[in-house]
């Protein structure tokens, strides 16, 4: 199927009509913020699952009750999607989380004037495309990506869902409210999950003593985990999430996209970052 019947237009970028209905986006643009709500923010495939998992141990101090009962897109919800019109998210006590995977110019007027804390996670954009593709091959709500060279050109071009990742992540590390932003990277998380994890709990003013931290990143290891139902993907139908065709959490590792892309393509997306990026003043872990 085609972009124009499995996607709708919002904001100038592609996302699923399957979970953005007019009425999702009408509750997210009319959404009432408080200042104690922490919002993670994700381009797609760049840690999303993984932070639905960290904060809510971390703002339970270890307990995994949450985590072992509540699927994950219901225990940190995306803002802008369908099933957050029937949570009654308002009722929450605080604080809350959520996460969306939209650009920062995209953001509601309740954000910019309440300015909650934002957690904004960034990876690789090779590994990205090289996990989007897979993801495109097996959910059923996406138009199907054809070659790995011509989702390449999609991808660079910013027409997958959410847009371009070079705009996603220029546009949040050019936020004047940074002082509300905690930058982290996938990829140090993989490096050092536990130091990760005790930064994410000092900017969530969030005390956590060593062995809680101890048993939080032994729970958030990739291949832990992967083995919670509540977080695998397990859940939804395979007419929607095929995952004989790839699993949704496929292999949680930093340079997959070195044993995907062709010498000739991976030349060419580095010459299409740095054009890009060339202007961004920020010591990215995969540099």
């Amino acid at each position: 199927m085609t972009e124009e019947e499995l996607y709708t237009t919002y904001k100038g970028v592609y996302l699923p009509k399957v979970v953005h209905s007019t009425e999702s986006l009408k509750y997210y643009e009319e959404f009432s913020f408080r200042p104690d709500d922490i919002l993670i923010v994700t381009y797609p495939k760049s840690g999303t699952t993984w932070m639905q998992e960290i904060v809510p141990l971390i703002l339970s101090q270890g307990d995994p009750e949450l985590v072992d009962t509540v699927p994950n897109w219901d225990r940190v919800p995306w803002l802008e999607e369908t099933r957050a019109c029937d949570l009654n998210l308002d009722q929450r006590p605080s604080p809350r989380v959520f996460i969306t995977h939209f650009k920062y110019d995209m953001m509601s007027t309740g954000f910019f004037k309440v300015k909650p804390r934002v957690i904004y996670v960034m990876r690789n954009p090779r590994d990205v495309f090289t996990s989007y593709f897979h993801f495109s091959r097996m959910a059923s709500y996406l138009v199907t990506p054809g070659t790995q060279a011509e989702f390449l050109h999609k991808f660079l071009d910013g027409k997958a869902i959410f847009g371009s990742w070079f705009d996603h992540v220029k546009g949040w590390m050019s936020s004047a409210e940074q002082q509300h932003i905690m930058y982290i990277s996938y990829e140090e998380m993989i490096l050092d999950l536990e130091a990760s994890v005790t930064r994410m709990a000092q900017f969530l003013d969030t005390p956590l003593d060593s062995e809680m931290i101890r048993k939080i990143t032994d729970r958030c290891v990739f291949k832990n985990m992967k083995k919670n139902k509540m977080s695998n993907y397990s859940l939804v139908p395979s007419t929607m999430m095929d995952q004989n065709v790839s699993e949704f959490l496929r292999k949680g590792i930093a340079g997959d996209w070195k044993n995907h892309l062709t010498v000739a393509e991976a030349e060419h997306f580095d010459e299409f970052y740095q054009k890009k990026m060339q202007d961004v003043k920020y010591n990215f872990f995969w540099d």
